[in-house]
C-alpha cells in the first residue's frame, strides 16, 4: 500500500510521514501530492489569527472538543515561530493541546513558519489538502502570531476568526489595514478583564460603519470570558463553534463558499507556479556560480537587479 493510499486511509503516520516531507521540499512528496488532489475539497477550513497572546492556542484546545462534541473528525494545523538550530517548530502544540493526544478523531501538527511572513507557511496549503484527504471534517489552522500581518490566512480558510484581548492595544490594532478585512468573526478573549466592554463598543462601531457585507453576513464579536471558570469557557466556545457553522450555511446559500475555494486555489496555484519556474533556475544559478557573480555586478554598481532579472528570464525561457 503506498503512502496516498495509506493517509486516504486515515494512517496518521503516513499522515505525519507525508506533512514533513511537504515542509523538506523531497521531491516524491510533490508526486504523492498530485494524486492525493482528487480525494481533497470536503473539509470545512478555520483559520484562527490574532497578536501573540491574544489565546488562541486555548481557542483552538477547547474547539476541538466543540467539533468532537458533534462527532466530527478535526485536523490541526499550528503554525509555530522557527528554532533558529533545527528549523522546526519552538513551541510544542502537545504541550498546549495534550488532552487530545490519544482521540483518534484528533490530528494536531505544528508547522514552523521557516521565516515566511503574513503569519503562515509555505507548507500550510499542502498540509490542509493532506489532512482533507486523512477524512477530517474540520480543519482548524492556528497562525504563529505575528500581529498586523496575520492576512494569509484569509487564502487559506472558509472562515477566519480575529482573536482579540483587552488591554493589548487591540482597539488600535483592529483599526490597521488588512487585519480588519480578513474576519468573518470576532472574539474578544478574556473579556472579562479590564477594557473588554470598551474594546466590544469599539469593534461594535467600526463594524456598524460598513454598510454592505456581500454575503449579508456582519461579523458578530463574541465575548469569552477567563478560562478560569472552565464550564462557562466551554459554553462560550460552542457558542463560537455554532457561528462558524451559521457562517458556513450563510456561504453555501449565496454560492460564495466556491468562490472563497476558488481563491484559495487561485493563491496555491500561484505558489506552486513559481515553485516550478523559479525554484530550478535559482538551484542552477547558485550551482555555476552565477548567482554570486551577479551578485558581485550589483554590488559594484556594474549592473542593475532589474535588467539582469529580465535577461535572465528571457534565457532561461528560451530553453
Amino acid at each position: 500500500m503506498d503512502i496516498v493510499e495509506k493517509v486516504g486511509n486515515g494512517d496518521v503516520r503516513a499522515v505525519a510521514r507525508l506533512i514533513r516531507s511537504v515542509e523538506d521540499r523531497i521531491p516524491q512528496a510533490r508526486e504523492a501530492m498530485k494524486e492525493l488532489y482528487p480525494l481533497t475539497g470536503n473539509a470545512f477550513i478555520i483559520g484562527l489569527t490574532g497578536a501573540p497572546g491574544s489565546g488562541k492556542s486555548t481557542l483552538t484546545d477547547s474547539l476541538i472538543a466543540a467539533f468532537r462534541k458533534q462527532g466530527k473528525g478535526v485536523g490541526v494545523l499550528a503554525v509555530d515561530p522557527t528554532s533558529p538550530f533545527s528549523g522546526g517548530a519552538i513551541l510544542g502544540d502537545r504541550v498546549r493541546m495534550q488532552r487530545h493526544a490519544e482521540d483518534p478523531g484528533v490530528y494536531i501538527r505544528s508547522l514552523a513558519t521557516r521565516g515566511a511572513l503574513g503569519g503562515l507557511c509555505a507548507a500550510v496549503d499542502d498540509a490542509v489538502h493532506i489532512l482533507d484527504a486523512m477524512g477530517k471534517e474540520v480543519i482548524i489552522v492556528e497562525t504563529v502570531g505575528t500581529g498586523q500581518s496575520e492576512v494569509d490566512i484569509m487564502n487559506n480558510a472558509h472562515s477566519v476568526a480575529l482573536v482579540l484581548t483587552p488591554g493589548m492595544g487591540d482597539e488600535v490594532q483592529t483599526m490597521k489595514a488588512g487585519i480588519m478585512e480578513i474576519a468573518d468573526l470576532f472574539v474578544i478573549n478574556k473579556s472579562d478583564l479590564p477594557g473588554g466592554q470598551k474594546l466590544y463598543q469599539e469593534l461594535l462601531r467600526v463594524l456598524q460603519m460598513t454598510e454592505n457585507y456581500q454575503s449579508g453576513w456582519q461579523p458578530p464579536v463574541l465575548m469569552v470570558q477567563n478560562i478560569a471558570d472552565p464550564r462557562a469557557f466551554a459554553e462560550k466556545v460552542e457558542g463560537l463553534r455554532d457561528a462558524f457553522w451559521e457562517h458556513r450555511a450563510i456561504l453555501i446559500s449565496k454560492d460564495l463558499l466556491k468562490e472563497r475555494e476558488k481563491r484559495k486555489l487561485s493563491v496555491q496555484f500561484h505558489n506552486s507556479l513559481k515553485e516550478t519556474l523559479l525554484d530550478p533556475i535559482i538551484e542552477d544559478l547558485t550551482r555555476s556560480g552565477r548567482l554570486d557573480a551577479s551578485l558581485e555586478r550589483m554590488l559594484a554598481k556594474e549592473a542593475d537587479p532589474y535588467t539582469l532579472a529580465e535577461e535572465l528570464a528571457g534565457e532561461y525561457l528560451r530553453k
